[in-house]
């Protein structure tokens, strides 16, 4: 299984917290976050990458940075 790290940032606390809920429900491997800073990184199965940066940026989060490892 080969993982992919996403970093992404929120404008809002809200937006970041609605957007773990979501990761967490597509069942990735890690998502941590400081929320506070509207920013959070997600370790995801590659299969799902596409999903959670289309689902990130429904919320309206910004995709910063992303690798694979």
């Amino acid at each position: 299984m080969s993982t992919v790290e996403i970093h992404a940032s929120f404008q809002d606390e809200q937006s970041a917290m609605e957007a773990l809920h979501k990761l967490q429900a597509l069942r990735v491997v890690d998502v941590d976050g400081l929320y506070a800073q509207r920013r959070l990184t997600a370790t995801i199965e590659d299969t799902l990458a596409d999903r959670a940066i289309r689902l990130i940026e429904q919320v309206g989060g910004s995709i910063t940075s992303g690798q694979q490892d």
